[in-house]
Parts: structure tokens; C-alpha cells; sequence
């Protein structure tokens, strides 16, 4: 059984007992916002991380719902992105397309993954050219407060050091309002460049749910979600603040071994 709980500013928690029960409830979760997404607007766009997130995904290309999910209707994106090779092993790309887009039925030509040939900052505003187009089309919807791109999901992975997509702690990148997609050169885990959405376009998506297991994140989860006061570091996930979106939280009971209680207990 899942536990539910959360402060309304840090979102909603979902604490579950074991990984698989975890995976049937982000699954769930998944494809009911693709459906109504689907019946509001007739398209479904959603944004992938790389990590264990795909992994985790997994029960999406499994009964029921490899049949009932209108996979015809989703535009695949990507938060981060390492620019690498499509075929690398550190690809997100790569990852995501051997883990559940080759099993289900997308269109091939609705999954935009970043150009691969060109430097990390050509690749960020190519891509960025690419969602501002889609925008135009309201394939991708619009903010009703500011001009970002308005994902209807927006997939985040979380790190032990708290970042979140290619945003790392104390990193220059973190204060970039102009742009919706950007880059950097110096990542502190290999590979060094990558791709990412901004948090302005993070913070604009409908909804952002943030995926966690595993004891090792522990003290970035408590960082994210509790009241920690201002003396404690001011991690990137913590950011993540949807303006008119709902933020959720997928945590196995290692990742949120470390949340105080009053935030299990409401």
C-alpha cells in the first residue's frame, strides 16, 4: 500500500513498499494523464529523463497498458540530454528507445531527440528551435503565465547530490530565465556535455513528477521536500516548483527513509 502525504508547496508524496508496486502506480499515473491529456487537446507530450527513470517506466509496455495507451497520440521529448552519439551507451536517447520506445507503438516521427552531430550549444538551441515550432502548432501547449513551453508531463530522475535533468548544484545554469533550453560543458558526472531544460520551462509544465529509489538519495529527498530552514543547502531539485502544474513525488520507502515524519502524516 502506498503511503500519501507532502506539504502543498513541495508537492504530493507517493511512498510505496516495494519497486514493483512503484512501477504500477507511476504506470497508472502515466496513463491516466495521457488519456486526459489526449481528450483535451488530442496529443500528449512528454518529457524524459535518463537514470533508472526508464526502468522504472517498464510496466507501460506491459498489459493493459501497452493496448489501452494511446501511443499514436504521444510527442516524446527529453529533459536532458548527454550529447553523445544516439547509439552510445550514455545516451538517454538510446536508453529510453531500448527500454520502452522500440516496444510500443510511437510514431517515429513524434519522438524528438536532440542532434547528435553538433556542439552541446548548437544542440541546445536546435533543440529549443524544434519545441518553439511545435509550440506554434500547440503540439506542445503554451504557459498562461509566461511564453514556455507548457509540457502536459515533465519525467524528473533525482541525483544524491539533488540535481535534476543537466542541473547541478551551484551551477550558472540554474539562474537562466531567457532561454528554455540550454547547455553545459562541465558536467560534474561524465559525460561532460549535455543538454537540458531550463527551470522556467520545468517549472511551466502541467504536471513534473520526480522519480526516486534507493537509500543513496536519501538526504536529497529531506533536502527537496522538508522544511530544512535556510542554513541547508539549496539544492536543484528543491527548484522545482511548478507555477500552475501539480508536482509529485514517486519514492520507495529507502528513498524516503530520511523525510521527517509531518510530512508522511498528512
Amino acid at each position: 500500500m502506498a503511503l500519501s502525504g507532502g506539504d502543498e508547496n513541495r508537492g504530493e508524496l507517493r511512498i510505496h513498499e516495494s519497486l514493483d508496486e512503484l512501477r504500477t502506480d507511476l504506470a497508472d499515473y502515466i496513463a491516466e494523464l495521457s488519456e486526459a491529456s489526449v481528450k483535451e487537446r488530442g496529443v500528449f507530450s512528454i518529457a524524459l529523463s535518463g537514470g533508472s527513470l526508464i526502468g522504472l517506466m517498464g510496466k507501460l509496455c506491459e498489459t493493459p497498458y501497452n493496448k489501452t495507451v494511446d501511443w499514436a497520440k504521444w510527442y516524446i521529448f527529453w529533459a536532458d540530454e548527454r550529447v553523445v552519439a544516439k547509439n552510445h551507451a550514455d545516451s538517454n536517447y538510446k536508453l529510453a528507445k531500448d527500454g520502452l520506445l522500440s516496444k510500443v507503438p510511437i510514431v517515429p516521427s513524434h519522438v524528438h531527440s536532440i542532434n547528435d552531430s553538433v556542439s552541446a550549444e548548437e544542440a541546445a538551441d536546435d533543440y529549443e528551435f524544434v519545441i518553439r515550432q511545435l509550440v506554434k502548432t500547440r503540439i506542445v501547449s503554451v504557459s498562461e503565465i509566461s511564453d514556455c513551453p507548457k509540457f502536459d508531463l515533465i519525467l524528473l530522475g533525482l541525483g544524491p547530490d539533488g540535481h535534476v535533468a543537466s542541473l547541478f548544484p551551484n551551477h550558472s545554469v540554474l539562474n537562466e530565465r531567457e532561454e528554455w533550453v540550454t547547455f553545459i560543458t562541465d558536467s560534474p558526472k561524465p559525460p561532460p556535455e549535455r543538454i537540458t531544460f531550463t527551470l522556467p520551462v520545468i517549472n511551466s509544465a502541467s504536471n513534473v513528477a520526480v522519480v526516486v529509489t534507493g537509500d543513496s538519495k536519501a538526504e536529497a529527498v529531506h533536502l527537496a521536500i522538508d522544511d530544512v530552514g535556510p542554513d541547508c543547502p539549496l539544492i536543484p531539485a528543491r527548484m522545482v516548483q511548478p507555477a500552475m502544474g501539480k508536482l509529485v513525488w514517486f519514492l520507495d520507502k529507502p528513498a524516503a527513509s530520511k523525510l521527517e515524519d509531518s510530512n508522511l502524516n498528512k
